[in-house]
């Protein structure tokens, strides 16, 4: 993926659904999230297992977040197994996001492919975080 691609993604887009976020501190999907929001995104957490992470609530699923929630949604990253991967390009494709984002040593390519066909932009085994930082400072 370009990188002025990676760069008008991070420029453009400020809401990020962040599948498999975890509450535990030690984990990825936590600091990256925590990161994110430091430099001003909106982070709205998915996590079938947990009711809240970092402050806010999280949603079972991108399908199971209220309409009003999800039609924000610009940005879906992806901290799950290559396996697991497909059922969330179809949510976040029926819920209209721009950006399908797979998190470092994450890739799915017929489910990357499948989004792309909709219409969105698909980063793969990247992490948003250190793209991030790579850009900004």
């Amino acid at each position: 993926m370009e990188r002025t691609t990676i760069e008008s993604i991070l420029k453009s887009f400020r809401h990020i659904a962040v599948a498999g976020l975890s509450d535990r501190v030690e984990r990825p999907s936590n600091g990256v999230a925590r990161y994110m929001m430091e430099q001003g995104y909106t982070i709205y957490p998915v996590n079938p297992n947990i009711k809240e992470v970092l402050g806010l609530s999280c949603y079972p699923s991108l399908a199971a977040m209220p309409r009003e929630i999800s039609r924000k949604i610009e940005i879906v990253t992806i901290f799950r197994k290559a396996e697991d991967v497909p059922p969330i390009v179809d949510e976040a494709i029926a819920i209209g996001a721009k950006v399908i984002w797979m998190q470092s040593g994450i890739s799915n390519r017929s489910a990357a492919e499948k989004a792309r066909k909709a219409g969105l932009l698909v980063i793969e085994n990247r992490c948003i975080a250190v793209e991030h930082q790579s850009l900004y400072h």
